[in-house]
């Protein structure tokens, strides 16, 4: 193992003068920011379920008309298909306001936080944390990849 590869990258190095507690509430922020994504992941999956389901009713509606079900096809295709999700919207609406009205403003102060605070680099508290549990010298442990500098 290279020796040169046993600390972090300096992409993942605290700059100099930056306090533990910077570090820490920035890798806060970062977490809440994580946890922002995974909500928003979870808003895309019930944007598109949401849009299979309403498909899929439509396919429904042609089945109880073939069926010879015609009152029930009309009531489904009248009550039920492209239904609003909330008053006046589709998850595609829902979906635009959570992204321009919470998740962008959340990435981008992220974003200016770090690039004020500790120019820009990200995950020093992760990276830390890294370097306070791994084994050092174990090859199943090293800082980064040898071909990262």
């Amino acid at each position: 193992m290279n020796a040169n590869h046993e600390g972090p990258a300096a992409a993942h190095r605290r700059p100099e003068g930056i306090s533990d507690a910077t570090v820490e509430a920035l890798g806060s922020v970062s977490k809440a920011l994580e946890t922002v994504e995974q909500a928003r992941g979870h808003l895309y999956a019930f944007h598109q379920l949401t849009g299979t389901a309403d498909l899929e009713l439509g396919r429904a509606v042609d089945l109880l008309r073939a069926a010879g079900h015609n009152d029930w096809a009309d009531h489904v295709e009248r009550e039920l298909v492209g239904r609003n999700v909330l008053e006046g919207r589709w998850t595609f609406q829902i979906v635009e306001e959570y992204n321009a009205g919470f998740y962008e403003p959340y990435r981008d102060t992220e974003g200016r936080l770090r690039k004020d605070l500790v120019q820009g680099r990200d995950h020093l508290y992760e990276a830390e944390m890294k370097e306070d549990r791994r084994t050092k010298g174990h090859p199943h442990h090293t800082a980064r990849p040898a071909d990262r500098g």
